[in-house]
């Protein structure tokens, strides 16, 4: 059943709206030329249109909670500045690169940092090595750079990051994607050792690899590994097109001008290595991949894995529990937008957002392409497009969104969202006056009641979170132990920022790590369900979300003023169900698998 923040009277208001939103599209449509980058020939005149979405009247809603994120990059200790190499060429890999995020490296209860650095075009004077940067956490949000010892300071053209115990040894490994070979990393209690080649999972030199995401794809409790790739790229077929832009010149070439890249599944063998099998498992289709993550979203306890692809229909490779995997995007209603056309599909994440059975999936998309909000309705598919439904659409539609993801920001116990962005062209503003390279941070609070004609109504003051950055990563953990969730964004080229979350809703919470027996130790896969006054939020714990991020795998649940868990209910990956008793709030607590 869902949650009775709509009455049946909001209902019949949706439908209303569901009618006008159709008429209104169409009429988009004709308008809909959208952005400079997509589509155009290799010389392009671009000119700047109004276009209008649907106006839905809003009601005052419930007040939006005054909370302010206070930028404390440089006071934290973290002094990274991403490097591109960008030299004038326009190479596309300088507009994507630059993914982070969170982990526990030392198993000391807190959340440290990583950050992926590229480098230089091998043709540059280089002055120096740019290198990926492991940051370590006192605990209270200050950062040490721990890099060079624990083995992490690696020179390549990074991309993104996954986290997750692979070996089931106790200790959280990292894998690296970058424009050639990626990086497993081994973490030997603290320090890290390079088993990319002797694992099997390093890939090929020629493809361009974005996000990652662990896994247990066969229940055989040990985390396999997608690695999505995105195009077939060289500097050579870069330059050829020589893609550019009246009144900006050289430019950024389009995706479109390249054949899109194959992924790759790899098999968790239990011994250390992993086994290529992205042929035979069917998942290795021609696709434009740029995010991805696995959710079990037909409810046969097996994780399925959504992919988010640039300027091509969207993946959702279902999971057939024979080693097989049938691509199902189309059919099950994610594949296009309402149009019925592809987008620039950049981050994704996946929620319940609405405290229901309804699986939410957000994708974050190109400038003047709306950000995609995919509903299951009643718990099954297909999914509905609801981004204007829901208040995401006309909000999201300017901006080119890359790092997304659902959070609980004012522990009131709905999932709020993020969104990241910015530009890739530095000089668009010169064409396009309605587009900014710098862009601000939007974040939409999920509103609740009779009032609220839209669930997410984007907040307008944030702090230092509303000074407009060129966003890419986006990624949250409580880096400093007092329960709500600060925020990372990553910049290409630029410094990241670090933004700690000052809300003082008084609002209670509670945090909670798993840990799963005999394996699986990060227990992915496992969904959390806590109800508090008769209302089930349900989290899932995945190592593969928003835009070449990890964000960290603990769980927070905003508990708004309850004082009091009625219950907790943990499935954990190998289907065993849990129940636990809370007697307190305001903590974090660790739970791990019973045997029993």
């Amino acid at each position: 059943m869902k949650n009775n923040s709509y009455s049946g009277e909001a209902i019949i208001r949706k439908a209303f709206y569901r009618s006008v939103i159709a008429i209104t599209v169409f009429g988009i449509a004709a308008f809909a030329i959208y952005h400079f980058t997509r589509q155009q020939p290799e010389t392009a005149a671009i000119t700047e249109q109004d276009i209008e979405g649907p106006v839905l009247t809003q009601q005052a809603p419930e007040q939006i909670p005054a909370i302010r994120f206070t930028d404390i990059t440089d006071q934290a200790g973290i002094n990274f500045v991403h490097i591109n190499g960008a030299y004038g060429e326009r190479l596309l890999p300088e507009t994507m690169t630059g993914g982070g995020g969170f982990l526990d490296y030392d198993n000391d209860g807190d959340q440290d940092i990583i950050l992926i650095n590229a480098t230089y075009w091998p043709d540059q004077a280089q002055q120096e090595k740019p290198t990926s940067r492991l940051y370590d956490n006192d605990g209270n949000g200050n950062f040490t750079d721990v890099s060079e010892a624990t083995g992490t300071a690696i020179n390549s053209y990074g991309m993104g990051v996954a986290v997750a115990d692979y070996d089931n040894d106790g200790w959280d490994d990292v894998y690296i994607t970058t424009l050639h070979r990626n990086y497993l990393l081994h973490n030997e209690q603290g320090r890290f050792v390079d088993v990319s080649e002797a694992s099997g999972a390093a890939g090929f030199d020629e493809e361009w690899s974005t996000a990652a995401v662990f896994f247990d794809f066969d229940n055989d409790s040990d985390l396999d590994l997608f690695v999505a790739n995105y195009i077939e790229w060289s500097p050579e077929i870069n330059m050829e097109i020589d893609f550019r832009v009246t009144g900006i010149g050289k430019s950024y070439s389009t995706p479109t001008h390249y054949a899109g890249a194959r992924s790759r599944l790899f098999r968790n063998e239990g011994d250390g290595t992993f086994t290529d099998i992205s042929l035979s498992s069917g998942v290795h289709l021609p696709g434009k991949a740029l995010a991805a993550t696995a959710v079990d979203y037909d409810h046969d306890g097996l994780l399925d894995i959504f992919v988010a692809n640039d300027t091509v229909q969207n993946f959702l490779f279902q999971n057939k529990g024979d080693g097989k995997f049938e691509e199902v995007g189309a059919l099950e209603g994610i594949a296009f937008n309402t149009k019925g056309e592809a987008t620039g599909a950049m981050g994704m994440d996946t929620a319940w957002f609405r405290n229901d059975v309804d699986l939410g999936v957000v994708i974050g998309n190109f400038a003047n392409e709306m950000s995609s909000l995919f509903v299951t309705v009643d718990g099954k598919t297909p999914f509905a497009d609801e981004a204007l439904l829901e208040g995401l659409g006309a909000d999201s539609r300017l901006a080119l969104t890359f790092g997304v993801f659902f959070f609980d920001y004012d522990l009131d116990g709905r999932l709020d969202l993020l969104q990241a962005n910015g530009h890739l062209e530095n000089e668009i503003n010169k064409v396009q006056p309605s587009q900014h390279y710098e862009q601000p941070v939007q974040l939409f609070w999920n509103c609740k009641g009779e009032t609220c004609n839209n669930r997410f109504i984007l907040v307008e003051n944030t702090g230092d979170l509303s000074t407009p950055v060129v966003g890419r990563g986006a990624s949250y953990a409580d880096i400093d132990s007092d329960g709500d969730l600060d925020v990372m964004i990553t910049q290409p080229d630029r410094q990241t920022k670090l933004y700690r979350n000052d809300q003082n809703t008084g609002h209670h919470w509670l945090r909670i790590v798993l840990e799963g027996s005999p394996d699986n130790k990060n227990a992915i896969g496992a969904i959390v369900e806590l109800t508090v006054a008769g209302v089930t939020q349900r989290r899932l714990i995945t190592s593969g979300r928003s835009f070449l991020s990890q964000i960290e795998l603990p769980l927070t649940f905003g508990l708004g003023s309850a004082t009091k868990v009625d219950s907790l209910l943990i499935t954990w990956p190998n289907g065993q169900q849990q129940s636990v008793t809370i007697d307190q709030v305001d903590q974090q607590i660790t739970i791990k698998q019973s045997t029993a």
